[in-house]
């Protein structure tokens, strides 16, 4: 997955340094061997499953701050378990930010089921919190609904000076954008399973390895 991710990154036009934040050796070795830059170990309190996002990005920003007094526009974090974005999609994504002067660029995909048919259930198994919101509507066909969009991990795309200032990657909503992908490009590696799909993805031609080589 890193190799993958590395290999788009370097592509990408706008990519003026590719670099790991991890505490694992093996985890810098494999991302050395795709030109990804190893300069620092990430802290152990920010290698844990509680570990925040925001926290991870400014520890290499601050990095480069004090070892190198380098700052950047912009600061582009790439999840590894998000493999198949591809180079024109980061390129694609600083553009917007260009565009827009925008604070944040997220990569988003279009969900499966729109939000009026989701909710919770009750410790006894009723439903009524999801059927309650059908009260007002008059036609439930799904087609009736306009799209909605969920956040992948493929690409957030922040602004350097305002991620300094704010220390969160979602306090600026008026300034954050949305970059839509296609379902599998937008592919996420959580679980075993999903490991198997996007295996079945590479493998049967609905991702374009040529991409990545």
């Amino acid at each position: 997955m890193i190799g993958y991710k590395a290999k788009s990154a370097l592509k990408s036009k706008y990519c003026s340094r590719l670099v790991i934040s991890s505490d694992s050796p093996e985890l810098q070795a494999e991302a050395a061997s795709f030109g990804v830059e190893v300069l620092f170990d990430r802290p152990h309190e920010l290698a844990s499953d509680t570990a925040s996002s925001d926290d991870v990005i400014l520890h290499a920003m601050e990095y480069f701050e004090t070892r190198e007094n380098k700052t950047f526009d912009a600061i582009m974090l790439l999840e590894p378990a998000s493999p198949f974005a591809r180079a024109g999609d980061y390129d694609a994504a600083v553009e917007i930010y260009m565009k827009n002067k925008a604070s944040l660029v997220v990569s988003m995909r279009e969900t499966e089921v729109h939000s009026i048919f989701v909710g919770p259930l009750r410790e006894d198994g009723r439903a009524d919190q999801i059927i309650n919101k059908f009260a007002d509507i008059d036609d439930l066909n799904r087609q009736a609904f306009e799209l909605e969009y969920t956040m992948t991990g493929s690409l957030y795309l922040i602004d350097w000076k305002f991620f300094k200032k704010s220390g969160w990657i979602y306090s600026d909503a008026e300034n954050t954008y949305g970059y839509v992908m296609d379902k599998a490009h937008s592919t996420e590696i959580e679980a075993p399973d999903d490991l198997l799909s996007a295996e079945f993805l590479a493998q049967n031609g609905n991702i374009d390895k040529t991409e990545w080589q």
